[in-house]
């Protein structure tokens, strides 16, 4: 497993990010030997959060925990998503194809903006995905396991037309479709 430490607001002696590194290491037994390993380091009102996003065959799994110690926030973000893995790993073997989450950042780029415009109307940043096909059932499993409010894709059951999936207030699901 790779592994990328980040920390934002905050400098962690090394052994912080040896001890997630050896917490995180407890994961790549569910992985591939390619996956990799993002952890985010900071502090927010006196409380230590960590972010930790593991991408590996071809399925991203993010969790984000704050504690008062920075490595109790470790052993938590860990343990949150080992019980992703778990709820879903049916799901995951028995339902979908090996590929189905594989989608890959092409680029990212930032633009200042311009103190000419009155409005400020400007894109600050921009993120470009390739979306790869997969089911409407694929997609909200995707979006969980990413905990986001919403995940957009290539919808398979409407050949391949742009869609979003999001979570509504009453709980369930519901589904934006390009109808052309």
């Amino acid at each position: 497993m790779k592994f990328q430490f980040s920390e934002k607001k905050v400098k962690l002696p090394g052994k912080v990010h040896d001890y997630a590194e050896k917490k995180v290491m407890k994961l790549a037994r569910y992985f591939e030997e390619d996956a990799e390993a993002l952890v985010v380091f900071s502090t927010e009102k006196n409380r230590n959060k960590v972010e930790l996003t593991v991408h590996g065959a071809g399925t991203w799994f993010r969790a984000s925990e704050s504690t008062s110690d920075m490595f109790a926030s470790i052993d938590a973000a860990v343990g949150t998503i080992e019980g992703q893995i778990r709820k879903n790993k049916t799901r995951l073997a028995r339902r979908l194809r090996q590929d189905a989450f594989v989608r890959s950042v092409q680029e990212e780029t930032s633009f200042a903006p311009d103190p000419a415009e009155e409005e400020d109307l400007s894109i600050v940043r921009v993120k470009s995905f390739y979306f790869k096909p997969m089911t409407r059932e694929e997609a909200v499993l995707q979006m969980n396991l990413l905990e986001h409010a919403f995940f957009a894709f290539r919808d398979e059951d409407n050949g391949g037309a742009f869609a979003v999936v999001y979570k509504r207030n009453d709980g369930g699901y519901g589904l934006i479709e390009d109808t052309e």
